[in-house]
């Protein structure tokens, strides 16, 4: 049994239990951190694919899928999840495929709801990918380095950011985007949690996120830009029904998604492995590979949950891993409150749909010094072994590809509709491209850049 420790500088260490007020400030920063990036992938996928009157349903299962693999990852059962704080989140990766294979379906005049029972059920085929994988994840030690998987955790950051200054900014679809009352109301939200940060006292620090936001909020009442809609035309509690639209398969929808999957799979390692590095565990060894291979697991089998009951592929959020290093919390005892808490609002989609109007600046500022530190640890751990003019090559060529991929997106258009799915967003593609590089330069092809120190006499 894993004792409980105090690591040097966190709050709460990782198998330290907390007390109920410390758990619950914690749970709600997390879940304010990440609850619009849970609700968001159930809404463009609905509204794209015209489903909009199953759009209050299908956000509750969001955050009911999130809550309970939440808790997976946390309670690490029978080796089945990281034992750290993994909020599981609707996954952003997988909603081209979805879209454009539900498209593909309606024009064939498929209906709703089998569109939904194949998408799902393709879904639930699709997570027993990574669970299969995470049995051979100790073979993946060699392409997974801490340089490829740090490039990955920056470019995971780096794409987290470009959201926060859209929200900070007002939003995207904002009629007066960049206005300076936007910019000074998350510049406030921002000042008062680097402010809380630096203080000494520990409840200050742990309160910071929720304190920010609250301040910027009630700061755009009173500047007249924040109106919230209280009344809510939905259910009043929504209870969750395991294949509620039925079960189908599609192999035009499957294959897509299984690639996707498999993609995913990059993304977590780096996320779970700036987990392990922020809550002060090892990054190397049998401890660290099978904290790796249970946090592979929890997210198949959070998968399997959310398919199961009606949501889409969940994945690990990185954003909380720039939550933990903010708050010094580390304990995965918080991570059995933000679960019970997302379990909660999803039986009463009144508190979402509330949470869903924070003022986007506010959001913004709160979120810009997260998603930070995100890009921080991933140049940590990118930066652990000397860079010699190899891995200078590989991080130049993975940031050059990730990063014009997301800024020139038209540039791939041409490709097959999966290899675009596979290479549209910089953390696919510059993940990808590092791989590739990793396994094929040879590590003693490239000379490393040694300074030649002239004679003092030499003219050039």
């Amino acid at each position: 049994m894993e004792q409980p420790t105090r690591p040097h500088q966190l709050l709460y260490g990782l198998n330290e239990k907390m007390p109920l007020t410390a758990g619950l400030f914690t749970a709600i920063q997390h879940i304010l951190a990440s609850i619009v990036g849970v609700i968001t992938p159930p809404l463009i996928i609905g509204s794209t694919l015209g489903l909009n009157s199953y759009l209050p349903y299908l956000i509750s299962m969001s955050l009911f899928a999130s809550g309970l693999g939440t808790i997976v990852q946390a309670g690490r059962f029978m080796k089945v999840g990281a034992g750290m704080i993994c909020l599981q989140g609707t996954s952003f990766a997988f909603l081209g495929v979805i879209i454009s294979g539900g498209l593909a379906m309606k024009q064939q005049g498929v209906l709703p709801e089998d569109i939904l029972a194949m998408i799902f059920g393709s879904s639930l085929v699709a997570a027993l990918i990574p669970i299969i994988v995470s049995r051979f994840i100790h073979l993946f030690a060699k392409i997974l380095t801490p340089l490829v998987t740090g490039i990955v955790i920056v470019l995971i950051g780096i794409s987290l950011v470009k959201v926060s200054v859209t929200d900070w900014g007002g939003g995207a679809t904002a009629t007066d985007f960049g206005a300076p009352s936007h910019l000074l109301l998350g510049g406030i939200t921002l000042a008062v949690i680097i402010a809380l940060n630096c203080c000494k006292s520990p409840w200050l620090r742990l309160s910071s996120i929720v304190s920010g936001i609250a301040l910027g909020t009630i700061i755009a009442a009173w500047q007249g830009s924040f109106h919230p809609q209280l009344s809510f035309a939905g259910p009043a509690i929504t209870l969750p029904i395991p294949f509620r639209f039925g079960f189908a398969f599609s192999w035009s929808m499957f294959v897509p998604i299984a690639l996707v999957a498999l993609i995913a799979i990059i993304e977590a390692v780096g996320d779970l492995t700036a987990n392990c590095m922020i809550s002060q565990q090892p990054l190397e060894g049998p401890e660290f590979t099978q904290r790796i291979k249970g946090g592979i697991i929890g997210d198949g089998v959070s998968c399997l949950i959310a398919a199961t009951f009606n949501s889409f592929p969940n994945t690990t959020f990185a954003q909380n891993n720039g939550v933990i290093q903010m708050t010094q919390v580390a304990s995965r005892y918080a991570g059995y409150w933000i679960g019970g808490l997302l379990l909660l609002l999803s039986f009463f989609p009144m508190f979402s749909h509330i949470l869903q109007q924070l003022p986007k600046p506010v959001l913004g500022g709160a979120t810009l010094v997260m998603f930070g530190n995100v890009i921080a640890a991933g140049i940590r751990i990118m930066t652990r072994e000397a860079l010699d003019n190899r891995s200078m090559l590989i991080i130049a060529i993975a940031f050059g590809v990730g990063l014009g991929i997301e800024a020139q997106p038209d540039i791939i258009r041409g490709l097959p509709v999966f290899l675009q799915s596979l290479m549209h967003g910089a953390v696919t593609s510059g993940g990808l491209v590092a791989i590739l590089l990793n396994i094929l330069l040879p590590k003693a092809g490239i000379a490393p850049f040694k300074a030649k120190v002239l004679p003092a006499t030499h003219v050039e």
